[in-house]
């Protein structure tokens, strides 16, 4: 009898040490070809008490019944079907999550825990929902004129609130902060001393973005990146129907109408910077204050948009595409505000921090 318990043990250590060989081999074998680990659970227990702990089934559920418009409008982009695994998370939560974060700047674990949705779920999230609001909304809140009309239309307005005629926009960039890469990537470390990426944007006389290139590495000029984009050449080439210059109010001399820009850009008949400092008499002094008021706009919007978005003052921790997509949609939803609360958004402007 004790031969065969030795026996029986001896046999069982043997299919012990042999399963642990097979599970070393496996092992080393997906780490050689980069294959992943199966999972040994699909979610969390915690996870799945959601409707009963989560923030968005608790306080948002009230705010939801109030204005469904964005979610109404967004989830046929981002809704998802369930499967046999797990039920699909609903699009009011993702659009809940998303806006969080770009409105407080909080991390995906604090998220985490206020929502009971797993940190690597909202990186995809965040995502999703920033590309769809860009989908959804970009062709209708960021419109530039593409006839005399309309360009004439947000020359008055300048007029009308700036005192600067014939002036149709003001033109200038900002550094959005990313975080840096392992490799460490020298273009986008900008002259600030840190690493960012570059929004230009032109701007109407009432804060809203009309045009908008996002992306640039920091380390490019406000020159460089006006240079080489799209709207440039199509002022150049006529296709967005550029006005014709005509009077000034109180005048007869026919004088072309214009964008505004800083020291930065080159002087063109279509772009209007201010005289340098050096040896300016007292007419050109009264130019440049007037100039820097009516400029003044862009800095504005870029104060607004990051004080309604806090994210954009914290050092984004994205790739650059997705941060990319990130400061595109919080681009839209501000213009999207401007258009639908423009009384209560216009409360923001002497209490914004100017962008830069």
């Amino acid at each position: 009898m004790d031969l065969q318990l030795a026996n029986a043990a001896l046999a069982l250590d043997q299919d012990i040490l042999q399963n642990r060989l097979l599970l070393q081999t496996e092992e080393d074998r997906r780490r050689r070809t980069g294959e992943r680990t199966p999972r040994t659970m699909f979610c969390r227990d915690w996870f799945l008490r959601r409707e009963e702990f989560s923030q968005y089934h608790q306080l948002m559920e009230e705010l939801r019944r109030e204005d469904v418009d964005l979610v109404d409008r967004l989830s046929p982009r981002i809704k998802k079907k369930d499967t046999w695994f797990q039920k699909a998370l609903p699009p009011g939560l993702k659009v809940t999550v998303t806006l969080r974060h770009l409105a407080t700047g909080d991390s995906y674990h604090s998220l985490m825990y206020s929502f009971t949705v797993a940190h690597n779920t909202i990186s995809y999230m965040v995502k999703e929902v920033c590309e769809a609001i860009v989908a959804e909304y970009s062709k209708e809140v960021l419109n530039i004129p593409t006839d005399p009309d309309a360009w004439r239309s947000a020359s008055e307005l300048f007029n009308t609130r700036w005192q600067f005629p014939h002036a149709v926009g003001a033109l200038d960039g900002k550094h959005v902060a990313i975080k840096k890469k392992k490799k460490g990537e020298s273009m986008y470390f900008n002259y600030k001393r840190y690493h960012s990426i570059v929004l230009m944007a032109l701007v109407d006389a009432d804060y809203k973005f009309m045009w908008v290139n996002v992306g640039s590495p920091g380390s490019c000029s406000d020159a460089q990146i006006w240079n080489d984009c799209d709207l440039r050449e199509h002022i150049f080439t006529d296709r967005i129907g550029w006005p014709q210059p005509d009077p000034l109010p109180h005048d007869d001399t026919d004088t072309p109408y214009y964008i505004i820009g800083d020291e930065a850009f080159a002087l063109r008949t279509w772009l209007m910077k201010p005289f340098s400092r050096r040896h300016m008499d007292h007419e050109e002094r009264i130019f440049n204050y007037r100039l820097s008021r009516a400029r003044r706009v862009v800095e504005n919007a870029f104060g607004i948009l990051a004080n309604c978005f806090s994210c954009l003052l914290t050092t984004l921790r994205h790739n650059p595409s997705t941060v990319e997509s990130i400061v595109l949609a919080c681009v839209c939803l501000h213009n999207v505000m401007r258009i639908l609360y423009p009384q209560e958004q216009n409360g923001l402007i002497d209490n914004n921090s100017q962008g830069g």
